[in-house]
């Protein structure tokens, strides 16, 4: 009797170690194939901890790229002339109210108050963080200006002497800058901050503000509303910003290209599964904003773009409403 009980133990003993190295076996199978969430998650945490200063990659799911105008411009993006500004005309920008859909960091939104003098021109993004960035420079750069013109008018500045033979100063402009705490200088000039305005908004989901404006870009946002919110999302965006617009304003619009979609479709489930149940591609925006959507032109300035980084050779329309 106690052979047979021996007989038994022995038995199980070895079908539970079976089991075990079936069930490493195939925890192994599935963290090589990625087939296993939980198995690459173990993965992952295993590195982090075998390499802890290992810096992991960061996603950005809505092209809210951080230093994104380092890598379209080139280092020191603020002081550097986005190229993209030389083909838009100064009559869609001075004095006119303007918005800039996807803004991020809001260097080009800040270039072009600074060139073509907006009457406003709002950025809105749907990152917080870099709506903080945007402010961050707005600041930066309305003091940098504040600086330059207190130096220059301190350089103006120069002792005359009269008739007499004594000395008296003069100078060539007695007020402009004296009140650099203020918005207004007593010439009655705006600064920078008098001009632009950022705001953190989802511009799919917001609800429809009242004011309109006479000129709205969308530069290399369009994609990322595709992948993110499908056709319907793009169509509600492209709605939205007709309706937005004054009558005879202008809409500038950077499409990505859909090549472009392919290697960005993975950044999120969400993404990827949009990917695949997009209709209406890059191509047929034209159509879509003339016969669908309502505009009555449409001018192509891509022929005029140049100096562009490689990469960020896309496409620029201007449509009227």
């Amino acid at each position: 009797m106690a052979e047979i009980n021996d007989k038994k133990r022995r038995k199980m003993e070895n079908t539970r170690k079976k089991k075990r190295k079936q069930k490493h076996g195939e925890a192994g199978k599935e963290e090589r194939n990625g087939n296993n969430e939980e198995a690459a998650k173990r993965s992952d945490e295993t590195q982090a901890k075998s390499n802890p200063k290992k810096k992991m990659k960061n996603v950005s799911p809505y092209g809210n790229y951080k230093h994104y105008y380092g890598y379209r411009i080139g280092p020191g993006a603020e002081k550097e002339e986005d190229p993209r500004i030389k083909v838009f005309k100064k009559e869609w920008f001075e004095g006119k109210d303007c918005l800039d859909i996807g803004c991020n960091s809001g260097i080009i939104t800040i270039q072009i108050a600074k060139k073509y003098n907006c009457e406003s021109i709002l950025g809105i993004d749907i990152d917080s963080g870099l709506i903080e960035e945007a402010f961050w420079y707005l600041r930066k750069i309305v003091k940098m200006e504040s600086d330059g013109k207190k130096n220059t008018n301190d350089s103006n500045v120069k002792v005359v002497q009269d008739v007499n033979g004594s000395e008296e100063s003069a100078t060539k402009s007695s007020s402009a800058g004296a009140d650099n705490g203020s918005r207004h200088n007593s010439s009655g000039e705006r600064n920078l901050s008098d001009i632009v305005s950022f705001r953190q908004e989802n511009f799919v989901r917001s609800r429809l503000p009242v004011k309109q404006y006479d000129t709205i870009l969308c530069l290399s946002v369009t994609k990322w509303i595709h992948l993110n919110w499908g056709d319907d999302g793009l169509i509600t965006a492209f709605s939205k910003i007709w309706r937005l617009l004054r009558p005879g304003g202008v809409f500038i619009l950077e499409p990505q290209p859909w090549n472009s979609y392919e290697k960005n479709r993975k950044v999120s489930e969400t993404t990827a599964s949009n990917y695949h149940d997009i209709k209406y591609r890059p191509d047929f925006f034209r159509e879509m904003l003339l016969d669908k959507i309502g505009f009555r032109r449409v001018e192509d300035l891509t022929s005029e773009l140049s100096g562009t980084k490689a990469g960020f050779n896309r496409s620029i329309f201007a449509y009227y409403k």
